[in-house]
């Protein structure tokens, strides 16, 4: 609880002060976990609650997806589906593949939590929500091996939950999640009940 609150302390006073701003946004690039984490944990408060503060390092947070570094595209996958609910230059439209692609990573981790952040993003822009749900759908084509697939699956379970009720491709939807009754994450087929039992009529 204690590291929360200095989070958002923290958060709260580079609102005010563009020099604690340009020090989080050096921070999330840190090796040290104590800067790094911090940072991000602050520019994601500042994301939430104030994003025109942040939304002119687009670029920049553009330029961690495509990182050597787990970590940096993690810190990129979150700020930037966050930001999107402001992009009223239609920025994420530019990088759509790029962001996707992230589906299909070496590492599970990015992996993972583009599909998680698909929700917020496709929330944001209705006009994508398609597009979005078609990547989601078609994590089978990623190199991932099966239990890990299932685990991306999960994630993207949560994503379809948060913008199901306007999804246009509901049929499709709600076969993926029925198919995830036999998966071999015991967290997947957990996801899969709870939203079946929501959504299905």
């Amino acid at each position: 609880m204690g590291k929360k609150v200095d989070v958002e302390s923290l958060a709260k006073k580079a609102i005010k002060d563009k020099n604690i701003l340009s020090e989080l946004l050096k921070g999330i690039l840190a090796k040290k976990d104590e800067i790094r984490d911090p940072s991000f944990k602050a520019l994601l408060y500042i994301s939430k609650e104030h994003p025109e503060l942040i939304y002119s390092e687009w670029d920049y947070f553009t330029e961690l997806l495509t990182s050597d570094n787990s970590f940096h595209k993690y810190i990129a996958i979150y700020l930037i589906a966050s930001l999107t609910r402001v992009d009223k230059e239609n920025k994420f439209e530019k990088i759509f593949d790029k962001y996707y692609d992230l589906l299909d990573d070496k590492s599970v981790i990015p992996s993972s939590h583009t599909a998680k952040n698909s929700g917020k993003i496709a929330t944001a822009k209705p006009n994508l929500q398609t597009k979005i749900t078609n990547k989601l759908l078609s994590i089978d084509e990623t190199h991932h091996k099966p239990e890990r697939k299932d685990l991306i699956k999960g994630y993207a379970i949560e994503a379809f939950n948060e913008y199901f009720q306007k999804a246009e491709n509901k049929k499709e939807i709600l076969e993926f999640v029925k198919n995830q009754l036999k998966s071999k994450s015991p967290t997947t087929i957990k996801k899969a009940k709870e939203f079946l039992k929501k959504w299905q009529k």
